[in-house]
């Protein structure tokens, strides 16, 4: 097929690329002029493992382009992506859909023959309903634009190994042509034995903020059964092992540290939330409520972990190494990154505070330029009065402690992500805390 991407950032790229992947003619349509000529050049603005390969592959195949021209997209392809952003609104917690419906005041007036929209950002329910009417007005060809909603559920460090083997495909309709449009599309991916669930435009609308409420749920529970175990004195690492064995839960998302960040887990429980309330489910918007709570206190538990480890010493004068900016590991994004939330505690708290990350230095820069960096992980120690781990990249995982224990002055770790195993750490010379864990 001849299809468009509209919206060219952390969900379209990857998905641009993954559809010329699997065989179809794809137009990237985004409002940057600068961005879209990187694009076209071969060149990925964002980290996502695997993507600067297969998008270089498909721009230089000519299978792949992208431009900011809307007509031109609306000229040739049979089916639209939408993948504009949808951050929260000014009330902090529902969805701007602003972009959404931009998106389709742009594209829909060029529409001049059969044509599928598929929505792929994660909005509020009963957006469909809303982007159907909207599209079909403003259409010169009417009800014959189909609207479909395909929400995604990547995991970013992961985005193209999601989008090219997911796990499920779901698809919310309204006719059989829109079905017929989705399974065309996938087929690839359906021919595999990927599953797909088709349903009304509502359950597709409402199973991505579930999904991702839940994934919020499970790692506010753990960490709060890890401030348990540290009053306690017991092991989170064995609970999780204990509760991970289980087939009901599964050890999956049990990772104990200073929370969720990025730019889906934070304002899809928000946005969950308020659409819970809006809903009328209240008992459900305050277990959510809860979730939130939780998360927006695990950089007053880490800092209570490291004024804890720091003794008599204060933070204030300190200096302190933070490894990691990137909200999780695999990517380069800093939204709501809990690493960059504790270094600015820290910080804050009147010690000197220099970040490193493997990838996230160069975006971390530009939306925190306030904190010092560094993309050398020796040298980040040098000086160091503190180390604290605060994204799990593997590259901290797989660090040599002996070759590092000459650094800092005095080797005291504070692992906030319970990432490594601390004896051949403690072997070498260092202090090691963990939130949860005993053994100090």
């Amino acid at each position: 097929m001849l299809v468009s991407v509209i919206g060219c950032g952390h969900l379209g790229i990857p998905h641009a690329a993954a559809m010329a992947h699997l065989g179809h003619q794809v137009i990237g349509v985004d409002v940057d002029q600068a961005k879209v000529d990187r694009l076209n050049a071969g060149e990925c603005p964002i980290f996502e493992d695997g993507l600067p390969e297969l998008l270089a592959r498909h721009t230089a195949s000519g299978r792949l382009r992208f431009t900011t021209d809307i007509r031109d997209a609306a000229a040739v392809a049979e089916l639209h992506f939408i993948g504009v952003g949808t951050p929260i609104d000014a009330d902090g917690r529902s969805y701007d859909n602003g972009q959404v419906f931009g998106a389709i005041r742009q594209l829909a007036p060029h529409l001049h023959r059969p044509c599928t929209i598929v929505g792929k950002s994660t909005v509020t329910v009963g957006t469909t309903v809303q982007v159907t009417a909207l599209a079909q007005r403003l259409a010169p060809v009417g009800s014959a634009v189909e609207v479909v909603w395909n929400p995604e559920f990547l995991r970013e460090g992961h985005a193209v190994e999601d989008t090219l083997r997911p796990d499920r495909l779901i698809a919310g309709v309204t006719s059989a042509e829109g079905e017929k449009a989705i399974r065309e599309v996938y087929a690839g991916i359906l021919d595999a034995g990927v599953p797909i669930f088709i349903t009304d435009p509502q359950t597709a609308e409402l199973a991505k903020g579930a999904a991702n409420s839940y994934l919020g749920l499970k790692i506010s529970y753990i960490n709060a059964v890890a401030d348990m175990c540290e009053a306690a004195g017991g092991d989170i690492s064995k609970i999780v092992e204990i509760l991970g064995i289980d087939p009901r839960i599964g050890a999956g998302g049990m990772r104990p540290g200073i929370g969720y960040g990025g730019g889906c887990l934070p304002k899809d429980v928000r946005a969950f939330t308020a659409s819970a309330r809006q809903l009328g489910a209240d008992r459900a918007a305050g277990l959510l409520l809860a979730a939130e709570q939780v998360n927006e206190t695990r950089i007053d538990v880490a800092m209570g972990l490291i004024t804890g480890a720091l003794g008599d010493r204060p933070v204030e004068g300190a200096r302190v190494t933070v490894w990691g900016a990137a909200f999780k590991p695999g990517t380069n994004d800093v939204r709501e990154s809990p690493a960059l939330a504790l270094a600015h505690a820290l910080q804050r708290a009147g010690g000197t505070v220099t970040v490193h990350d493997p990838q996230a230095v160069a975006t971390a820069v530009i939306r925190n330029p306030e904190l010092d960096y560094t993309e050398d992980l020796p040298a980040s120690l040098d000086g160091a009065d503190l180390v604290v781990l605060a994204t799990e990249w593997p590259e901290y995982r797989q660090a040599n402690p002996q070759a590092l224990v000459d650094r800092p002055a005095n080797p005291l770790l504070i692992d906030c992500r319970t990432t490594l195993d601390p004896e051949p750490w403690r072997a070498t010379g260092w202090t090691v805390h963990q939130l949860g864990r005993p053994g100090k």
